[in-house]
């Protein structure tokens, strides 16, 4: 439970990155969410089992990752926070579908499999541009760019609120597990049989938490988001030339299967 703690405060953490001096972190932030879109709805579009159309996409967070002077391990390591959730998804497909596509050293390669290795370079993948999103953008700069794009107040507000109280809700939980623990005789983790009942008394915290929040926003006379006191700037070349080229490079890898392209190249030449 400690480990829910460290994990939500290793998201924050990518945030004192933010304030770096690179070319990446320079670019506005309409710029970098509008190419990041882009590039994560390329990488959903591949289907089941093409696996192989979507190398190159590890292009552009290998370049923006040197650009911007961060190491490629963490973010890696805070991307595999997702790897459950899409083993989960696509485990069925492996076990269940036992059609052969092709055989590696006596290995039988089913076409389940591949489904399953391409859903977790999928997720891998649009995990990883998201917290570079993060990693190179503050997060007042982030919310500007999304008011910007027009997105609704009440959205940008939820997903201000909700990244204010991740902190909060992992001290909740680590309050709880604590106290659970100590009345438990010293057990590591939360027996099975107490799961719902932890989970629905963690439930019950957040939602007297929220109202205490909303009742005193209420006091204080809230009505919407209040002016941002970021300047606003102009999109410069450089950010028309970042948007070209990761939308271009994203729509280009997307209708052009560049591996299975170099493969026929050499096929010709051998």
């Amino acid at each position: 439970m400690t480990d829910l703690r460290g994990s939500v405060y290793e998201i924050y953490s990518l945030e004192q990155l933010a304030g770096g001096g690179s070319v990446i972190h320079a670019l506005d932030p309409r710029a970098k969410i509008v190419g990041t879109l882009f590039y994560i709805a390329a990488v959903v579009s591949f289907g089941r089992g093409e696996l192989s159309a979507l190398a190159p996409f590890v292009l552009y967070p290998a370049v923006a990752l040197a650009l911007a002077g961060i190491p490629g391990s963490m973010i890696f390591k805070r991307s595999l926070v997702a790897l459950p959730f899409c083993l989960f998804a696509g485990l069925s497909s492996a076990f269940f579908d036992r059609s052969v596509l092709f055989t590696v050293g006596g290995l039988h390669v089913t076409a389940g499999w591949m489904a399953l290795f391409t859903i977790v370079f999928r997720t891998l993948l649009c995990v990883s541009a998201v917290l570079i999103l993060v990693a190179v953008t503050p997060f007042r700069e982030l919310t500007e760019g999304l008011r910007r794009l027009r997105l609704p107040a009440v959205f940008i507000s939820l997903f201000e609120m909700t990244y204010r109280y991740l902190g909060t809700l992992a001290g909740e939980a680590l309050s709880m597990y604590t106290a659970y623990s100590l009345r438990g005789g010293g057990k590591k983790g939360v027996a099975m049989r107490d799961m719902g009942s932890f989970a629905g008394q963690l439930l019950l915290r957040s939602f007297d938490r929220a109202e205490r929040v909303y009742q005193a926003m209420k006091c204080r006379g809230y009505q919407s988001a209040p002016p941002s006191a970021i300047r606003k700037r102009r999109l410069v070349p450089g950010d028309i030339v970042f948007i070209f080229l990761l939308c271009g490079s994203s729509l280009l890898f997307r209708l052009v299967n560049i591996p299975q392209l170099i493969g026929r190249l050499f096929e010709c030449l051998i």
